[in-house]
């Protein structure tokens, strides 16, 4: 069973006819033309080269974690600044009301 167990199942496969020679079989010339595709991978169609800046890859994890602790910061500084204007409104609102039934 262990002997068996990576070889592929192949169910209707006909065995490959190799009786007609292939195009590797038969000679063939060099190919001495020069190669365009290869320089315009390298060059836009400006005609400089493709410059990249590398720097220093932060890790992901660490990027992740730093961009949560700070999305975190600015959602809990904003509920303050609101819970502070909401606090404001409610005194000025309950001082309002006792000034008017007394």
């Amino acid at each position: 069973m262990a002997k068996n167990r990576n070889k592929k199942k192949r169910s209707g496969v006909a065995p490959m006819d190799t009786a007609e020679p292939t195009l590797t079989d038969i000679p063939q010339a060099m190919d001495t033309s020069e190669s365009v595709a290869t320089t315009a991978a390298r060059f836009p169609a400006s005609g400089d080269p493709i410059k990249r800046k590398k720097g220093v890859p932060m890790k992901r994890s660490k990027n992740a974690r730093k961009m949560k602790a700070v999305a975190k910061a600015i959602s809990q500084s904003e509920k303050s600044v609101e819970k502070i204007s909401r606090s404001g409104s409610k005194e000025m609102r309950v001082q309002s009301a006792k000034t008017l039934y007394d």
